[in-house]
């Protein structure tokens, strides 16, 4: 049988009430197709409800409270966005932490959407070079960032993307980053 491209890697996704369903399923299943462990990390203890396009979507167990959630037992970290999700996220200073913690240690983060806010409040863009949704290009300019209106930006382990329909690119970049980061971490 074929060894999977992430067998023995744990990847987080951070995400709170009104994450975008879409942005959260796509990566999630991406990675455990690839053999990932995936942890859905959250401010909420028990579920939270996702936002499908213009209205309420599925609900989600969470797998860790951030509280009991610690960034050196994961090998990579997914923001998803939303709006309400990212804003949720930026005003709480553990999940800003929590992110900042995998950017300080060079860990692969994947951010799409509006999910590059929390690292502005992280302060982790400054002469980075990244693409979000839109309405984003000033807040992450002001930050210090290079932003691109592109599918897919890859700037050492930071992947960022625009909007579900970037997903596929996004995955694809993820996937092949933390596939290069396990096996650089192997032969150290």
């Amino acid at each position: 049988m074929k060894t999977r491209a992430l067998s023995g890697r744990k990847i987080a996704i951070l995400a709170a009430p009104g994450v975008e369903q879409s942005e959260l399923t796509a990566p999630r299943e991406a990675l455990l197709r690839e053999g990932a462990h995936v942890d859905i990390v959250s401010l909420k203890k028990d579920t939270l409800r996702a936002w499908n396009h213009d209205d309420w979507g599925m609900t989600f167990e969470v797998d860790r409270h951030i509280d009991q959630a610690n960034p050196s037992e994961y090998d990579a970290l997914v923001l998803p966005g939303g709006v309400m999700n990212p804003d949720t996220l930026r005003m709480d200073h553990r999940a800003v932490e929590f992110a900042r913690s995998f950017m300080t240690a060079s860990k692969p983060v994947a951010a799409i959407c509006h999910g590059p806010w929390l690292l502005v409040e992280a302060g982790a863009v400054r002469g980075r070079n990244l693409t979000s949704y839109p309405s984003l290009h000033t807040d992450l300019a002001n930050a210090g960032a290079n932003w691109t209106d592109a599918q897919v930006v890859v700037d050492g382990n930071l992947i960022t993307s625009r909007r579900p329909d970037d997903l596929p690119a996004f995955c694809h970049a993820l996937i092949d980053l933390v596939t290069r980061s396990a096996a650089h971490v192997a032969a150290e």
